[in-house]
């Protein structure tokens, strides 16, 4: 495996970087309050642009960037939320334009663009701040996935769905507990298979995948993956069918399930 860019650029910590579906751009964000843009062409990259915000924006700012004849404008700010957003993640296209906010309030906002106009939803997601969020695949639209601590001591994913009669999000079903220190990262699979698979990290050490099949909807068994180390990230492939992982250690780890359904670890990459 080949390692693509070595010097970002960034004057600070990297706190997220995101390939877009071909895999030829790549966005990173950093403390220097700066996104750059990368193009990604086999084992070179070029710095396409520097996105900047504001010098004094607060944490809880979310902008929005379209980029346009190779040039990238700000075509939305907004100050949904009173304290950082933790995370972003849009919506499968079958679901319609949505993005969804995780923020250390408590709240996930839901911001939906339609013909040039934008509505939002918000709602209390967990009562200590919310640390992720993840939308479910195509197959079953407009539901997420959102982790943190619902109460002191208690850390749990919640899945959450859009209730037409009330508009609003409620939560879906019993919490998936079982970790015992902070959840930090949920993913849902994009994988439409007959199995649904949620991945949660936590700082005690573990992933835990979660998942439900078509007979049994609704009910959610995990099987638990330890590791030396805190678990900061999991992300699934595009097909969904291998998760990394990554952690304190520098290490970013391979899975996937075997004909037994028990994971192994497939690749260990490390710095």
């Amino acid at each position: 495996m080949a390692q693509v860019i070595t010097n970002s650029g960034h004057d600070d910590m990297i706190h997220d970087a995101v390939l877009d579906y071909h895999g030829r751009r790549l966005a990173t964000c950093s403390s220097d309050r700066t996104v750059k843009i990368f193009e990604v062409d086999g084992e070179t990259h070029k710095l396409q642009e520097t996105l900047k915000g504001y010098a004094t924006s607060p944490p809880a700012d979310l902008f929005i960037w379209r980029e346009s004849n190779s040039t990238w404008s700000r075509v939305f700010d907004f100050a949904l939320h009173t304290a950082s957003v933790n995370i972003i993640s849009w919506s499968p296209h079958e679901s319609g334009c949505l993005l969804a906010c995780a923020s250390s309030d408590g709240n996930v906002s839901v911001l939906e663009f339609k013909d040039n106009s934008m509505d939002h939803k918000i709602f209390q997601a967990h009562g200590m701040g919310v640390n992720s969020v993840s939308w479910a695949p195509s197959a079953a639209p407009g539901s997420l996935v959102s982790a943190g601590g619902a109460a002191a001591g208690a850390q749990a994913a919640l899945l959450w769905a859009y209730d037409q009669a009330s508009q609003t999000y409620k939560q879906e079903g019993a919490a998936l507990t079982g970790h015992t220190d902070w959840v930090r990262d949920v993913a849902w699979s994009p994988s439409v298979v007959q199995k649904s698979y949620i991945a949660s990290a936590s700082q005690d050490k573990t992933v835990r995948i979660w998942t439900s099949d078509a007979a049994h909807p609704g009910q959610w068994e995990s099987k638990e993956l330890k590791f030396d180390a805190v678990i900061w990230r999991v992300s699934w492939s595009l097909s969904g069918n291998v998760l990394a992982v990554s952690g304190q250690d520098n290490k970013v780890s391979l899975w996937t399930e075997n004909l037994s359904g028990e994971w192994e670890c497939v690749k260990t990459i490390e710095e």
